[in-house]
């Protein structure tokens, strides 16, 4: 696939289909869809053209990947499997033939990051940077690791006998152990043990510097001192096990007290059923069996690695002392008409509508909108939802310190975003303590709209400042996801908005909204209704197309709606980093739609689309929106979702001719998908120059951010070569 063919209308010439298509094979399964997104990632690690840390933080991602997938979606799959349940997903496989359709690719997922590790570990210590075993060792490491062992290690340890006075231990979810087989020296009686690694302690213990970095992993550092834990007793046999636990929540939904249901499940969660463990090869029989007996887990659940456990710790390797291994620095832009107002966030957003795209401009004015309507005396009333956010979140602070200057606060926070629940408590709570209004939305419903409002005083009337975004309100992840934050102070977008934060306060469902659609009512029908002026646009003879940028395409309605447009002629492009069930390229049901996915220095979140609305694309004619929500059946069905229309000229543009046609135009970092699902990299030889999306968005600034300079035209799709 060229440049040229994302660019024009030059579609891939389309295959015949080898099913009936109207049958459920006309869609991928999602689970082997996301299993090829965990390899890209994965072969992210092995393309020399990404320094090598950067590289050994993609085989990180891709393990920690995969562990979630496993203690959420397989676990889910897995009790299915056991239940007898035979009901067919979208594409007709049943759980159980899902399940071994997954254990083989992962399998074969996991012995290549292994492969891909000990490429790595090479070409690192070809860098100077060693990871060692116990027996590489050289004379001076023993005191060195004895005194960190004594004082450092030695005190969290809980070596464990298992016999019948001391049963098998609870091992948690990702929890890591050494397993023994020992026998006592005076009588060669033997005992088997467990050694819990301790999570609390860093996994690679770095040694004295001697030819630069040496890291010595935490499991190798109790191995060589054992004799310290079991004296009197010698090894005469041993391995390491990690294991998975069933990490999904069940909540009551008539729960009374919505926090202290959650903290209930957060325990039950800790407790879920073992649905995969990992355990060095070369481990004697009986102690290998007995871990299965104790955790039972069965031979299909086991996979035997010849190699490195919990490789999601590699992260702890990139080494912010070698900058030369590393991306090279990057500050996040802050908007030119934000510093034309000396940056004031009112001032700017008051002048006309301002469309951000994050990590490239700095997420830092989200947080700076929210700080200065703390501070402001004029704003009366702040409303923002909290899905996911950092630790120490300045979001959660700025909110704490308006509620404590008198202002009305009222702060969404959803208990059910994954993982993060726990967090969600602490920050509930310590709103709470301000005096700002926390509520929790719906039992059934997970609130992942991104809204924040500032009601400020000017002169006799109040003003409504809104944002919306495609992300969550967290600072860190924000200087690595790719997102849109867009500030208005539209009449229409902050009632709208207000209307939203009633529905998820009082649960009265928003009437009349203006200029918004939200799921679960209506956003699923919006969009279908405008692939259908597209598919109107079509057969009247008019240009006719869509572009679309998400994360993940899985829900079958919006699908089948795209598979009728193809049909009709519609030109379909789209962006899917993730999972995608819709099979391009088909003849007589895809021949007009095409696929890609982006995967590179930034991980990409906007979602975006855009209809040529009879005229093309891109095109001054084009409807252009922007939103929260995926298009999979959660966040269009059982989700508080957005979806924004565009209309400002200024940020039409940037959303097409930049960041769009951008996307499109990218082929350094992109794959294109095939009709059989499978997604095959773009080939660029070593010589030539490839078009980066997240080189031209670092490089250029966003139109709508533009101050004083002007936003007189559409900056261009070129780029020089290195």
């Amino acid at each position: 696939m060229t440049l040229a063919n994302f660019l024009t209308a030059k579609f891939p010439e389309a295959v015949e289909a080898d099913f009936d298509l109207s049958s459920p094979s006309r869609f991928y399964n999602r689970e082997l869809s996301w299993l090829g997104f965990n390899w890209r990632v994965l072969e992210e690690a092995e393309n020399l053209r990404v320094p090598l840390l950067e590289r050994l933080r993609f085989l990180s991602i891709s393990a920690t990947n995969l562990d979630e997938f496993y203690t959420v979606r397989v676990a889910g799959l897995r009790e299915l499997a056991h239940a007898g349940n035979m009901t067919p997903a979208l594409d007709g496989l049943t759980p159980v033939e899902q399940l071994a359709l997954i254990n083989a690719d992962a399998r074969d997922l996991m012995m290549r990051q292994q492969s891909t590790f000990n490429a790595l570990k090479a070409e690192l210590a070809q860098e100077k940077i060693h990871i060692l075993s116990r027996t590489d060792l050289i004379e001076g490491d023993a005191e060195f690791l004895e005194n960190v062992f004594l004082n450092n290690v030695f005190p969290v340890l809980s070596p464990l006998a298992v016999d019948p006075a001391h049963p098998f231990p609870f091992i948690p979810n990702t929890g890591f152990a050494l397993a023994l087989q020992l026998e006592r020296t005076a009588d060669k009686r033997s005992m088997r043990a467990l050694l819990p690694v301790p999570h609390q302690i860093d996994r690679f213990i770095a040694l004295p510097t001697v030819d630069g970095d040496r890291f010595l992993p935490l499991e190798e550092l109790l191995l060589l001192h054992i004799h310290r834990l079991f004296p009197g007793y010698k090894v005469k046999g041993d391995c390491a096990f990690r294991v998975l636990r069933d990490s999904d929540l069940e909540v009551e939904e008539e729960a009374e007290d919505l926090v202290r249901e959650f903290e209930v499940a957060l325990k039950r969660r800790r407790r879920g059923e073992v649905v995969r463990m990992k355990m060095t090869a070369g481990a004697p029989d009986g102690l290998r069996d007995m871990i299965m007996h104790e955790l039972h887990v069965d031979e299909s659940e086991v996979v035997i690695v010849d190699g490195m456990l919990g490789m999601a710790d590699l992260k702890q390797l990139v080494l912010d002392s070698r900058p030369d291994l590393l991306w090279s620095p990057y500050t996040p832009r802050v908007p030119e008409r934000v510093q034309d107002h000396g940056g004031d966030m009112f001032k700017s957003i008051k002048q006309k509508d301002m469309l951000l795209h994050h990590p490239y401009e700095t997420f830092d004015m989200v947080v700076r909108f929210l700080k200065q309507a703390a501070a402001d005396p004029n704003v009366v009333a702040i409303k923002q939802t909290l899905y996911r956010t950092s630790k120490n979140s300045p979001i959660v602070e700025a909110l704490c310190e308006a509620a404590e200057d008198g202002k009305s606060v009222t702060a969404l926070v959803e208990l059910k975003a994954r993982f993060d629940e726990a967090a969600n408590i602490r920050q509930s709570r310590r709103l709470e303590r301000a005096g700002a209004h926390v509520v929790y939305g719906f039992t059934t419903l997970k609130t992942h709209a991104k809204i924040s409002t500032v009601v400020r005083r000017e002169g006799d009337q109040l003003v409504t400042y809104t944002h919306y975004g495609t992300g969550n309100y967290h600072p860190i992840t924000a200087k690595i996801y790719t997102d849109l934050s867009f500030f208005t102070c539209d009449a229409a977008l902050g009632r709208d908005a207000t209307k939203v934060f009633n529905y998820l306060s009082g649960y009265v469902q928003p009437d009349g909204l203006e200029n918004l659609t939200i799921a679960p009512m209506g956003l699923k029908q919006r969009l279908i209704e405008m692939i259908d002026l597209e598919i109107e646009h079509a057969r009247a003879g008019r240009p006719a197309a869509i572009w679309a940028k998400m994360n993940s395409l899985i829900e079958e309605d919006v699908m089948n709606a795209l598979y009728r447009a193809s049909q009709a002629g519609v030109k379909i492009s789209l962006v899917v980093r993730g999972i995608c069930g819709i099979r391009p390229g088909i003849k007589g049901l895809s021949e007009n739609i095409r696929v890609k996915s982006i995967v590179g220095r930034f991980l990409e979140h906007s979602r975006i689309v855009c209809f040529g609305n009879g005229g093309g694309l891109p095109g001054k004619e084009a409807r252009v929106f922007f939103s929260s929500a995926d298009w999979m059946g959660r966040n269009l069905n059982r989700r508080v979702e957005t979806l924004v229309e565009a209309k400002n000229p200024t940020v039409k543009a940037q959303i097409v001719d930049q960041i769009m046609s951008a996307n499109m135009a990218d082929i350094a970092q992109s794959w294109i998908m095939g009709p059989n699902g499978k997604f095959t990299r773009v080939a660029v030889p070593e010589d030539k120059f490839a078009f980066s999306c997240h080189k031209f968005f670092m490089e250029n600034p966003s139109l709508s951010g533009r101050g004083s300079a002007g936003a007189t035209g559409v900056v261009q799709l070129t780029h020089t070569e290195d």
